[in-house]
Formats: C-alpha cells, structure tokens, sequence
C-alpha cells in the first residue's frame, strides 16, 4: 500500500514534540448515545419508591453485597450505577466523574431524527440552523491550524461538527488515506492549480490531513489499556492515541448506537438484556480511555448525551417507549467528580413530565456550556448556542476553576 508521501515538516515535528503540559491546548470529547438511552436503568435512582413501582420487571435490584453483578451500585445512598457500568466506578470514586440527571433537551419531540438533530445543532426547536455546536465551538483560527483539531470517528461528518471550522471523518487510522500514488499526486496538482480558493484549501487541507495520520500511524504504539473490540472501543482508542500523538486535536466526537429499547430492555437478570450489553461496551471503553490517557487526562474533558431518555414506567414488551429528560456524564482531570449534580424532580405522577417521564430540571446546553466556558475557555456562548440565553447561575459546578 503506497502513501502519499511525507509529513510536511510543522507535522512531524507535532509528532514527536514533547509538548509541557503548561502548552497544551484543552480537548474536549463529546460522546453521543443514539437510539436515546435509558437513563433511569442507567443512574438508577434506587433510593426513590416510585422507581420500582413503575418498573416491576425491568428495574435494577437495590444494592446488595450478595449480589453486585446484579444489583445497583450504589453512589451516595440515593443514585447508583448498573452494574455493567463497574469500570467507572473507580473513577468515580477518585472524583473525576460526575453525572448531571434529569438534563436533557427541552424540545418535546420524541422523533429520533428531529432530536438529535437538535442537539447537535445546539438549537432545540430550530431546523433551519446550518451548522453544530462543535464546529462553533472552535476557537478563531490563530496562525497555522492542525488538519486534525477536530476530528469524528466514523465514516461521515456528524451533524455537530459541520460548519465553516474544518473538521474531518476518520473511520480507521489505516484506511484514512489515498491509496494510489499516482492518482494522489494528479489530485494534489490539481487542487494546487484550481483559481477557487476553497477548492484549494479543502484540497490542501485533506491532503495533510491523510500525510498526518499516515504518519501517526506508521509510529509504533501500544495503548496502556485494554479496549473493548466493539466499535466505540475502538474509535475511543484512536481518539486517546491522536491525542497522546500531539497532533493538534482540540474536539474529539465519538458515537455509539443500540439504545433505543423498546422491547427486553432488561433480562431475567440485571447483567443480562441489550441495556446490560450496550452499558457493558459504553463502560469498558471509557473506563479504558481514562486509563490509557493517565496524565493527559489533566488537558482533556468527555462528555455524553442522548437525544431524549425513556418513560418512567415500563411497556408491555419488557422496554421503554420515547421519553424527556435523560443522564449526562462528565469525566476529565478538572472535573469536580464523585457527585450527582442537578435538581432531582421526582418520579411521582405529579411530578412525570406529561405525566409519563422523567421532567427536564438542567437544560444540556448549561451542561455543555459550563464545559465551552470553565474547561475550554472559551468566554463567548453567543455564538457556541445562538438564541440560548446562558446564565453562569444556572451551571453545575461540575469543573474545577483556577
């Protein structure tokens, strides 16, 4: 298999620059949970009656030492994790993971396709915005940019990270590439020669981007944990080595699909059923990822999100049907972890949105928000969440400040 040639010379020196910490550039990696997950079964209130009323079949059990594979893991004696999540648990512990319940988007549309295009816009309720809230989120460009300062593993763009900010798809480090010589060099030339400035400057920018990851790629690497095989597995194992790389990434987007369990969400037991299988995969990978950082975590911040959760009360297929108000998890070296942040509304019937789901008490873009201000620096969220008023009172708390 032939390249398309060496790493121009500001590339190679990136890899292989020591880069001080003082230096770096914050990272911030954003995790998407198609299909909207259930985030009831997976921070689960264990502490709250109704919980177990409203899901006889499909509910965790609450914690019992006798049985931990299958019963809740119990957080402040009120949440806990599913136990497929047990790999988080450490982190957890050492403060560097917190979760936001009952956040979400306001918009009320249980469609799938209307509701993720919402979040990733950063626009709930507006279809006519053109761009992601990740491509916004880039700061202005400051002399020579890394082709790869945002990237999405995967093999399209994702919504998020459209715009005018450059942004690239990689679906493998190996297959990121041209693999004809020859034909390589006729495109090159014949970007370098179009009179159209952004015909050459895509071109341009492509091309290195292929020099780049050919070159990170051909570096010996071992990670310093162990990734699941499952495609999210793997595409945050190559986040974690672009980023140990010093390449340049500034925004990191990674998606996992599979929630959307309408039918035997849950075993006959906790650690059987799709949730179990998706939660397990989820867990293990990011519990992998903040392994194999190790002090890079200090620079970097994740962050997950689903469309919309899932109805407080089961279904008659052992599942849950479209919801409101969801979990986010927040993990990174600044993070105020070892906490669940948010207003906690309640399960009774009066207190369901609708009267059917968990209610919105912390808007997704005051989660996201805190993390473009506090993590990334970034002091303007005009443009980052057009039309959004951000209030500072209304954050969390959930990164640590200098």
């Amino acid at each position: 298999m032939v390249g398309v040639g060496a790493a121009p010379l500001w590339l190679e020196r990136a890899l292989y620059a020591s880069d001080a910490p003082a230096r770096r550039k914050k990272i911030l990696v954003a995790i998407f949970q198609r299909g909207a997950a259930d985030g009831l079964n997976i921070v689960v209130p264990h502490g709250e009656a109704s919980y177990y009323s409203m899901r006889p079949t499909i509910s965790v059990p609450r914690p019992s030492a006798a049985d931990p594979q299958n019963t809740v893991i119990d957080l402040d004696g009120f949440f806990g994790l599913h136990p497929a999540l047990a790999p988080l648990q450490p982190v957890y512990a050492a403060r560097h993971l917190a979760i936001v319940h009952a956040a979400g988007s306001p918009d009320p549309t249980r469609s799938h396709f209307d509701a993720q295009d919402y979040m990733e816009s950063g626009t709930p309720g507006r279809k006519s915005t053109g761009d992601g809230w990740l491509n916004r989120v880039l700061p202005p460009a400051e002399g020579e940019l890394s082709p790869v300062r945002a990237i999405a593993m995967g093999p399209v763009l994702p919504r998020a990270l459209r715009g005018h900010n450059g942004a690239i798809a990689i679906e493998s480090l190996n297959n990121f590439q041209v693999r004809n010589d020859s034909a390589s060099k006729v495109f090159q030339a014949m970007y370098a020669g179009s009179s159209d400035k952004i015909l050459n400057g895509t071109g341009r920018e492509t091309f290195d981007a292929v020099k780049l990851l050919q070159s990170v790629e051909k570096q010996p690497y071992q990670p310093a944990a162990d990734y699941p095989n499952g495609a999210f597995g793997q595409s945050l194992k190559q986040v974690a080595r672009l980023i140990k790389a010093n390449v340049g990434v500034e925004i990191a987007f990674a998606d996992i699909g599979g929630w959307d369990h309408h039918v035997n969400e849950v075993g006959p037991r906790a650690s059987e059923g799709q949730l179990a299988q998706r939660l397990t995969e989820f867990g293990a990978s990011l519990a992998a990822f903040w392994k194999d950082l190790g002090d890079r975590m200090a620079d970097v911040t994740v962050v997950t999100m689903s469309e919309f959760g899932r109805t407080a009360r089961e279904n008659g297929d052992r599942g849950t049907d479209h919801g409101h108000a969801n979990v986010m998890f927040v993990m990174g070296g600044d993070v105020r972890g070892g906490k669940v942040y948010g207003e906690w509304p309640g399960l009774a019937d009066h207190q369901l949105y609708e009267g059917r789901d968990l209610a919105l008490t912390t808007d997704f873009r005051d989660v996201l928000g805190e993390l473009v201000i506090s993590h990334l620096g970034n002091r303007d969220l005009r443009e980052v969440f057009p039309g959004y008023a951000i209030d500072r009172r209304r954050f969390r708390g959930f990164i640590a400040t200098s």
